[in-house]
């Protein structure tokens, strides 16, 4: 039971992750292009239409993994297969111009078909009639986008765009009606916090190659410290709650909460990453690019605040907190509105985002502290 429980991420895990870091670089520069200095309404809901399709595949695939992964030959070629999906899909879609969805869509019911093959396969092979309900109703929910997705995309026209997003969207929220058979097989929490983890990384690494261009020779200044150190504190916030405050001996949990409020932080991270460059961009609507900016932290917050349904009973999160939190990052946001040049943005950010996790250390050190009396902040963080 120990060694079920103690579940390591496999290297062809790893590897299939490689894709996903090209995915989320192409799929950010939907939000990259201005039009009247602002990023149109439809380019947005392309855009998190496009995410949920490739981080909703990503999620059922670490499911199952989680749940039935033996690191089998036929697991491997799962794995390829659907990562050699994934790159064409990455391909598929013209930032330039989103209308033509036909080759994403039909690509992406493909690697939906692959999926539920595989739930099909376990459905055969398990003998449990827990595993075999699980089986069925992912194969159900998989096969009902994969048509959905395929027919969609065949039909190019506006009800077959439609079918295809009503296809995604109820996919996407379906595996919360599985909860009866999943209670029953919980998933192996600590694995599937790990994935995630390591997804987010990605995300931030993404960021940091947004920032990468206030680090040149022509460009540097004291500002491009504080970018960087705003985006290495909302990393420290995320790593902080998920590293020293959960709790990672879970029982009988689905992990549904802690997919859906990481679909919170991943779009806040991204709105995060394009606001950054947006700011300081001549073509860009100051207020948007404030607005972009404040809306990615609050989802980034907002998904740390879910996330305390996990956490170790001396981390539990108190109301002061979420108090300091949402006043903060509400007097900032008002702040740069007013004064939306540059460089208080810049400031005033990073002062706030500062705040927000000296507050939290500050609650929380003593706790921290307990299991090592004579470390303290920021030395014990040494230690994730």
């Amino acid at each position: 039971m120990q060694a079920i429980l103690n579940k390591r991420v496999s290297k062809i895990a790893l590897f299939y992750d490689l894709v996903f870091v090209y995915m989320i670089s192409k799929t950010t520069e939907i939000l990259h292009h201005l039009e009247h200095g602002l990023v149109s309404p439809t380019s947005f809901a392309l855009f998190a239409l496009i995410v949920i399709i490739f981080i909703n595949s990503w999620m059922v695939q670490t499911v199952f993994t989680n749940r039935y992964g033996i690191g089998s030959w036929a697991d491997i070629a799962f794995y390829f297969i659907d990562m050699m999906i994934l790159l064409y899909m990455s391909n598929s879609f013209d930032t330039n111009n989103l209308t033509e969805m036909k080759i994403l869509f039909i690509s992406a019911g493909l690697l939906s078909l692959t999926l539920a093959s595989h739930y099909l396969i376990n459905y055969f092979q398990t003998k449990s009639e827990i595993d075999q309900n699980i089986s069925r109703a992912f194969f159900l929910i998989l096969i009902f986008r994969s048509i959905a997705l395929i027919i969609g995309g065949l039909l190019d026209n506006i009800p077959g765009f439609v079918l295809a997003v009503i296809g995604i969207i109820f996919s996407w929220l379906m595996p919360i009606l599985t909860t009866k058979y999943t209670i029953k097989h919980p998933i192996i929490f600590p694995h599937l916090l790990e994935r995630l983890n390591l997804l987010v990384i990605i995300i931030f690494g993404e960021t940091i190659i947004g920032i990468a261009d206030y680090f040149r020779p022509n460009t540097f200044s004291l500002y491009s410290i504080l970018i960087f150190l705003t985006v290495a504190i909302l990393f420290f916030t995320y790593a902080l709650q998920f590293d020293k405050f959960t709790d990672e001996d879970q029982d009988d949990v689905t992990g549904n909460a802690l997919i859906y409020l990481h679909y919170l932080i991943i779009f806040g991270i991204s709105l995060i990453t394009v606001s950054i460059k947006f700011i300081h961009e001549t073509d860009a609507n100051s207020w948007f690019a404030v607005l972009c900016l404040y809306c990615g932290i609050s989802l980034f917050y907002l998904g740390l605040l879910f996330a305390t349904r996990y956490n170790k009973p001396q981390f539990k999160l108190r109301k002061s907190t979420i108090l300091v939190f949402l006043i903060t990052t509400l007097i900032g946001a008002i702040s740069c509105l007013i004064w939306s040049s540059f460089e208080v943005i810049t400031i005033l950010t990073f002062i706030i985002v500062a705040i927000n996790i000296c507050w939290l250390v500050h609650l929380n050190l003593p706790h921290i502290k307990k299991g090592n009396p004579t470390i303290g902040f920021p030395f014990w963080y040494l230690n994730f």
